[in-house]
């Protein structure tokens, strides 16, 4: 009589591990991937576009810098009101300062599976 015992243990799994390649290591050699269809493609990180935004954003607070040193340079021209120009600095520099390290630091974590590629394979595509 046959046993019903289904609490054995699957031997092919545990004879026979998964060695399946990683698919960089498919790859043949010289073979570039394209960018966007690369598992490490740095493109289709949410993190690097926004980053990129971030560091386009920022050229608001390198405007309004541009603005106090023109303002420095040539005066206000006809303008009535009197500016608190170094407000005006302080808050044009925190506002390009914190947006450009928030963006450079956006791009770099979206970078980093291109890092362990280029790491792993030594390839510099």
């Amino acid at each position: 009589m046959s046993s019903n015992n289904h609490a054995v243990a699957d031997q092919a799994s545990e004879s026979f591990p998964n060695y399946a390649p990683k698919i960089h290591e498919a790859y043949i050699e010289g073979y570039d991937p394209v960018s966007l269809g690369a598992h490490h493609s740095s493109l289709e990180r949410s993190s690097t576009w926004i980053g990129m935004g971030l560091i386009l954003t920022s050229l608001a607070g390198i405007g309004i810098l541009i603005w106090v040193a023109a303002n420095y340079l040539w005066g206000q021209g006809v303008a009535p009101a009197e500016y608190n120009l170094m407000m005006f600095f302080w808050i044009g520099l925190a506002i390009a300062v914190v947006l450009l390290v928030g963006g450079f630091g956006l791009i770099w974590r979206g970078r980093r599976f291109y890092r362990e590629y280029r790491d792993t394979t030594g390839r510099r595509n």
